[in-house]
């Protein structure tokens, strides 16, 4: 095993390009340390030998590997790389997940630690592949540690896997076999699928779903994922935005498949100017759901420049789609009839995006969970930038592209401060909902405290009189209402209150105050009360993950 591991270091064997990056975690790795120690089977390898010299990667397990070598047959690794480098890593590398110990009295591996102590009997990896310094650090243990040490390191030098190598395949060939072998095991996305089985040694896919997104760098605009990039990619090659339809892309010649990523940056640039310029999207992450701009892009594909009327359409299928949870389970008949209705709307049979997305229910500011990952946080953030928010202590403007790059989140506070509202028994998930969040500077918040509204408000009219704070409760969509329930410490009534204005808000940039001829309602129930909305593409869930305010309110 450690001569397969020095083959990959010096050149002689190398990962083709359209190998998928290392995925496996600490626990993997460990049970094929322990496999080899204990001599159990591992699988066999799978080369494809050839004269070819294909572009390769120059790191393994993050360490620097030799070139290989002009005119002479070199061997790529097809089947069995995250095996292969787990065994590289834990030999020759020895930082962060490298850095892994056997324990030569209680005979296991493990990674280390700030804890671990330093002992002779703690063997680190990387000395198991010499022989002097292994031998060195455990001389004066006891016989039959010593006995451990020596089976340690021929396990790892004597150990045989069976190698099966190819012979006689062309490039495109290998790439197909790669994709076939590795529809078991550890699981390929859908990326990773799509690279290989288009791959070519003068295309891959990888590095032109990099000029894509480099075009949202150029724009200052941050990156989507690159699931959303293929499904850019795919529809512009005539296919559609499903995962069937990426799979289809290996049907396509270069020249096309070129065609198509280049027709997809075009339209990505002037649909990143649609959304930072008409929606105030100033960052990627602002976006409640990708697919918005996998959508976004197709239509500015078919439709580069839209008349004043199609871009209040867009406007408010923006709203619309980003209220509810339309795009959060993305169905296959759902990306077919938005393919649809791109289509009739760009070539002007239709005046609005046709969209069978419902309007957003009035209980939704109530009931979501306000978290830095989900979509009706992110909703709520757009709806407050749309209103230029005014810092209720200072009147100074709430930087808002601060905010919305979701970069640092302390933009973003309780209304009703968490420890006032504890101390009444509201619970956790009472606290923290959508409709109690409003956009404040940390040193207003600080000012606020955990005082009851009553009394910061209270004194900030004295402070500041009580029209420039009705003024700035209004840019932070706080009315009268609520700001009179607010004076009277009544959270329930506030909520409610403040909840209709944010509804009433989100109903006027969806361009309806009553359901739009085009759009199903929904008669669903309201949602439960500690029910997160997520972000979830096709599947790929994207982990929400709390506001930190444990230091404010």
């Amino acid at each position: 095993m450690a001569r397969l591991a020095d083959r990959v270091l010096t050149g002689e064997i190398v990962l083709p390009k359209y190998q998928r990056a290392f995925v496996w975690g600490p626990h993997q790795i460990l049970e094929l340390l322990d496999s080899v120690l204990r001599n159990y089977p591992i699988g066999s390898l799978l080369l494809w030998e050839t004269t070819e010299q294909l572009a390769s990667e120059q790191t393994v397990a993050g360490l620097a590997v030799d070139p290989p070598r002009p005119s002479r047959a070199v061997r790529y690794i097809l089947d069995g790389q995250q095996r292969l480098a787990s065994v590289i890593g834990a030999l020759h590398g020895g930082a962060g997940l490298w850095d892994i110990i056997y324990d030569l009295r209680e005979e296991r591996f493990f990674h280390r630690t700030p804890e671990t102590p330093t002992a002779a009997h703690l063997v680190p990896m990387q000395a198991v592949s010499s022989a002097s310094l292994l031998f060195g650090q455990v001389v004066e243990l006891s016989a039959d540690v010593r006995d451990r040490a020596t089976r340690l390191y021929e396990q790892f030098a004597n150990y045989l896997v069976p190698v099966v190598t190819l012979n006689h395949v062309s490039a495109e060939e290998s790439a197909r076999v790669f994709v076939r072998i590795n529809s078991t095991g550890t699981t390929m996305n859908i990326v990773d699928v799509a690279r290989a089985s288009t791959w070519s040694p003068d295309f891959d896919l990888k590095d032109e779903i990099e000029s894509l997104l480099q075009v949202l760098d150029a724009k200052h605009y941050g990156r989507v994922d690159t699931k959303t990039m293929l499904r850019t990619i795919a529809v512009a090659a005539g296919f559609g935005f499903s995962r069937q339809d990426i799979n289809r892309l290996r049907e396509l010649d270069k020249p096309r498949l070129r065609e198509a990523v280049e027709a997809a940056a075009k339209a990505a640039e002037r649909a990143v100017d649609f959304l930072s310029t008409q929606i105030r999207t100033p960052h990627a992450d602002a976006l409640p759901y990708y697919n918005q701009f996998a959508v976004l892009v197709e239509v500015f594909r078919q439709l580069p420049k839209p008349s004043s009327a199609q871009y209040d359409a867009l406007r408010r299928w923006f709203w619309l789609t980003a209220s509810g949870e339309y795009f959060k389970g993305w169905s296959e008949a759902q990306m077919a009839q938005d393919s649809q209705a791109v289509a009739a709307f760009a070539r002007g049979e239709t005046g609005e995006v046709d969209t069978v997305a419902a309007l957003p229910r009035s209980a939704l500011w109530r009931h979501s969970a306000f978290s830095k990952r989900n979509a009706p946080s992110k909703l709520l953030a757009l709806i407050l930038a749309y209103e230029d928010p005014l810092d209720l202590l200072t009147g100074q403007r709430i930087d808002v592209g601060r905010a919305l790059s979701w970069q640092n989140d302390k933009e973003f506070h309780h209304f009703f401060p968490r420890a006032f509202l504890r101390a009444r028994g509201v619970s956790g998930a009472g606290v923290n909902v959508c409709g109690n969040l409003v956009m404040l500077t940390s040193n207003s918040n600080i000012w606020v405290s955990d005082r009851p509204p009553s009394r910061y408000l209270r004194d900030l009219a004295e402070i500041e009189g009580e029209g420039a704070l009705r003024q700035r409760l209004r840019t932070c969509l706080v009315e009268e209402e609520a700001y009179q329930a607010a004076l009277r410490d009544d959270y329930d009534t506030f909520l409610r209150v403040r909840s209709e204005t944010l509804h009433r808000r989100l109903l006027q940039l969806i361009g309806s105050a009553a359901e739009p001829a085009n759009v199903a309602s929904s008669s669903a129930e309201p949602l439960a009360g500690d029910q997160i909305i997520g972000l979830d593409l096709e599947g790929d869930s994207l982990t929400d993950e709390p506001v930190d305010l444990d230091s404010v309110d």
